[in-house]
């Protein structure tokens, strides 16, 4: 896998006039063959398809395969790769974009999508109406910050040129914006639909994807089926997908044993990974894959007594991160900053908080809490999360620290995050942070900058640092080649200073292992695709 810095890819385009799609930028596996359908099951049910606003697990790769974007990346890589855009041209200074559509591509309602429906779509997703949780990725563009503030209507930086071509204009030269133009976040809508299901869109979502959502019966099951008109000619190969809902990874994991389902969304469950990796049967068709993720506790900073620094750092070290990976059988290593190692603007030679509870009792007893405190930690409800809640307060309960556990499902744990003074404490699992593109700002912008803090964003720790802020920005602004090492040590060193403030616990960087069927082909890397997260639907096929 070929991991391209946004900058590398930006320098490549300065040298070009005119940034064409690779004609062979995927070669066709020669054993697909088109047809078939398969079943994906999951535990909770969607929250939403509306790609402005969908930002879990289960959604991220059900919205790329129902909407396009400017750009997009290689199957089953970081590779980036013109979308929508068949071209793309880039001024001298790096903050024009001009980007050429291709001609004909259709939403699923039949209408052309145009490059009035690319700037409707970015309007709307900055539009704070909208409550996007990637709204700040877009920050760089002109007129953002009037958008943000609730003074414009529209992105000043986003203008139609014709009905094929969309020049996007940014306040500052900026490394990530292209892969920013291929986060879900980006994916073109067209108006009439959003105005006719208003807040309802997310569940009636019309694309111009590989797919098109044909049912959606809520906790029972989602239906995609191919998009007879899909504008990249060969994919997908599949003609439909079940999503069932409700279905305990246990019971799933035996389905698939039998032959009911294809692939087990939530994974291999913990409690059966090692009876599973000894059965060369099934050992087979297990898929293993390196991700750009890391899991962590938040602990909210708005809210007492997680407002006093001494008590984040206490909680640093009251927790044994060894024990935890114990709980998911070793498929992991214990994470020191927010950075998973292979992520460029990785502080080698940070050590972090060492796991020390005589320590985190005089941090306390320091922050005047000698005594201890009580709090809650939410948790998503599927395993092995709740195990892994219950380590996390036992280990708090030996330095006084009380701690009762909420265990709910993934979308109520996602909006207690995203609501002020709700949340003391979040465990992640199950919704871990996973790189929506391989850049630094990555993990720091949503979950960490002042522009994720806010009513349903990912900050869940509200931490927000103004000066952090001003030094991510500067960092975006190095495009060059030749400040790629300098950029890199400047996030280092954004994430040290963060690590002092300790809004997080970073837990574990995991490996990625999951299941499929025998009947089921396609390159492994598709099934653990980095950004189609977890699965790219696009091309994977079945082989019966």
């Amino acid at each position: 896998m070929k991991h391209w810095l946004a900058s590398t890819a930006l320098a490549l385009a300065l040298a070009l006039p005119a940034v064409p799609a690779a004609a062979a930028d995927y070669t066709p596996d020669p054993n697909a063959k088109p047809g078939g359908a398969i079943t994906v099951t999951y535990k909770d049910d969607v929250a939403t398809l509306d790609p402005a606003i969908g930002y879990d697990w289960q959604n991220w790769s059900m919205i790329k395969a129902l909407f396009d974007r400017l750009m997009d990346y290689v199957p089953g890589t970081t590779e980036l790769r013109p979308g929508l855009a068949e071209s793309y041209d880039v001024s001298p200074d790096g903050t024009v974009f001009t980007f050429h559509l291709h001609h004909g591509v259709k939403f699923t309602n039949g209408r052309e999508l145009t490059a009035e429906d690319v700037k409707y779509s970015l309007d709307r997703v900055t539009n704070p109406k909208t409550q996007s949780p990637g709204a700040g990725f877009f920050s760089s563009i002109k007129g953002y910050e009037e958008v943000a503030a609730g003074k414009a209507d529209s992105l000043a930086g986003v203008t139609v040129v014709d009905p094929y071509t969309v020049k996007i204009e940014l306040s500052h030269p900026d490394a990530t914006i292209l892969h920013v133009m291929a986060l879900n976040f980006s994916s073109v809508v067209p108006k009439e639909a959003v105005d006719k299901w208003g807040t309802d869109f997310g569940h009636h979502p019309v694309g111009s994807g590989a797919f098109m959502m044909t049912d959606w019966t809520i906790g029972q099951h989602v239906i995609l089926e191919k998009n007879p008109d899909y504008w990249r000619k060969g994919v997908p190969y599949l003609d439909k997908i079940t999503f069932e809902i409700g279905q305990e990874p246990i019971v799933a994991l035996l389905r698939l044993q039998k032959g009911e389902i294809d692939i087990p969304g939530d994974g291999i469950p913990p409690a059966k990974f090692t009876e599973v990796m000894k059965n060369p049967d099934e050992a087979k068709d297990v898929v293993k894959g390196q991700q750009l993720a890391t899991t962590y506790v938040t602990m909210n900073v708005e809210m007492k007594p997680f407002d006093n620094v001494k008590v984040r750092q206490a909680v640093n070290m009251a927790i044994n991160k060894d024990r935890i990976i114990q709980i998911i059988n070793g498929r992991a290593v214990p994470a020191n900053q927010p950075l998973p190692p292979e992520m460029p603007g990785y502080a080698k030679d940070y050590k972090g908080y060492a796991y020390d509870p005589a320590k985190a009792k005089d941090l306390l007893k320091e922050a005047g809490l000698a005594d201890g405190f009580s709090t809650e930690l939410y948790v998503m409800n599927t395993d092995p999360n709740p195990r892994i809640a219950q380590a996390i307060q036992q280990d708090l309960a030996q330095v006084g620290i009380k701690v009762a556990i909420k265990s709910l499902e993934q979308a109520n744990v996602i909006a207690a995050g995203g609501t002020p003074k709700t949340a003391p404490m979040i465990w992640s699992g199950g919704m871990a942070w996973i790189a929506d593109f391989p850049d630094p700002s990555d993990f720091y912008g949503p979950i960490l900058g002042c522009a994720g803090a806010v009513q349903g964003g990912w900050n869940w720790s509200w931490y927000c640092n103004k000066e952090l802020d001003a030094e991510a920005k500067a960092a975006d602004a190095m495009t060059a080649p030749d400040q790629q090492q300098a950029r890199n040590a400047k996030w280092a060193e954004i994430f040290t200073k963060i690590m002092a403030d300790a809004p997080w616990v970073p837990i574990f960087n995991e490996e990625r292992f999951t299941m499929k069927s025998p009947r089921m082909g396609g390159a492994d890397a598709l099934y653990v695709d980095p950004v189609s997260i977890p699965i790219n639907y696009d091309y994977v096929y079945v082989k019966e």
